[in-house]
């Protein structure tokens, strides 16, 4: 895996045998910076967050041609993907509701710091290494937010092979679609507007090549 301070210019070249996929955490919200628990709640992004999705534009516009831009259909993430879009070639945002963060159940409106005393048995299983676990309260497990992640970037991949496309999406999402690529481990916390580069390749492998990389944020 390169090392997130490397620029574009030595990894972003899309070849006929896999597509690149530029995966996007939308940018902040009023409850990203009240360190409240979004899920499938649809939360606007904040004047911050404006100002990060502009700044992963204008990097993107900056490399490669992009083929593509997809989002989740939650309003934080759609915004964050026009605003790529409107810096890329006025592309049209795909959304896919298979992008969309993982449902979090009765967690989702709560704040993260009073979760694990107000709802201790959800806040077990959100936490649980048991990817089969489900939140109370219609929440997804682990394994099911793979499945239908997996199933977006397989789609829109396929459909992108040998060209570079865009997906915005959520934290945990990410996470996933990390786990995918690597299997083992995990190289922590997604800020908001980070941009991470995978490589799909046939039989449905997907490398990792550069994690969540925050290097256009500097001056936000």
């Amino acid at each position: 895996m390169a090392n997130s301070s490397i620029t574009d210019s030595l990894f972003s070249y899309p070849r006929p045998d896999y597509a690149e996929i530029v995966v996007v955490r939308h940018g902040q919200t009023i409850w990203n910076a009240e360190s409240k628990i979004q899920g499938h709640l649809d939360v606007e992004l904040n004047e911050i967050g404006r100002q990060q999705a502009r700044a992963v534009a204008d990097k993107l516009s900056r490399g490669p041609k992009i083929s593509g831009i997809y989002s989740s259909d939650l309003q934080r993430a759609f915004e964050t993907a026009q605003i790529i879009a409107s810096k890329c070639g006025e592309l049209e945002v795909v959304k896919d509701l298979d992008l969309r963060e993982r449902h979090k159940g009765d967690l989702q409106g709560l704040c993260h710091h009073e979760i694990a005393k107000t709802n201790p048995i959800s806040y077990k299983a959100l936490i649980s290494n048991n990817e089969h676990e489900k939140i109370p309260g219609d929440g997804e497990s682990m394994f099911e937010l793979l499945e239908r992640c997996k199933s977006a970037v397989l789609r829109i991949g396929k459909k992108h092979k040998g060209e570079r496309v865009v997906v915005v999406s959520h934290g945990t999402s990410i996470e996933v679609l990390y786990k995918w690529a690597c299997v083992n481990g995990y190289e922590g916390k997604i800020h908001n507007a980070s941009i991470t580069y995978f490589h799909l390749y046939d039989e449905d492998i997907l490398t990792l090549k550069v994690w969540a990389n925050v290097s256009h944020l500097a001056q936000i």
